[in-house]
């Protein structure tokens, strides 16, 4: 990965890239830690964006385990996160905006579409973003719904 420099105030300075991810991250486990190393590579700086609990509720049927506040603690606590935020409730890409991301990190089963989100992020004025969507860690492995229907701890 390369850095880019650029003059600002007379002196140059290395640019960061920024890159974004969504998700529940409701238990952390591999295919998650995973998720992050391959974003992370995509960039110098990774924002974790946890989704709220009304959201995960809409999106995945039913309300998860772990409250928003612990996820976003457990997130936190990974190294390879620079940085977690509070998803927001409604005008995602106007909260995605606020963060600046450079490119943008889709989860393989994640409900979105590439297309979907670059006109979501056209729409508020972002359409210099690279968005990717990311491989699987090991597929039907580490998902984390065959994680709580097997696990002896869920």
């Amino acid at each position: 990965m390369e850095n880019t420099w650029k003059m600002v105030d007379g002196q140059w300075k290395i640019i960061m890239k920024r890159v974004m991810v969504f998700g529940a991250f409701d238990g952390l486990h591999p295919g998650h830690i995973d998720f992050f190393k391959q974003a992370k590579q995509y960039g110098d700086i990774l924002t974790v964006s946890v989704g709220t609990d009304n959201n995960v509720t809409k999106i995945k049927g039913k309300k998860p385990l772990f409250n928003q506040k612990e996820r976003l603690e457990l997130v936190a606590e990974c190294r390879l996160v620079d940085r977690t935020v509070m998803g927001a409730e409604k005008d995602f890409w106007r909260e995605i905006k606020k963060h600046k991301p450079d490119v943008i990190c889709l989860g393989y089963d994640q409900w979105a579409t590439e297309e979907d989100v670059r006109a979501g992020l056209a729409s508020v004025g972002m359409t210099a973003i690279l968005v990717v969507r990311l491989r699987p860690h090991k597929a039907g492995r580490a998902k984390s719904t065959h994680l709580k229907n097997r696990s002896v701890d869920f």
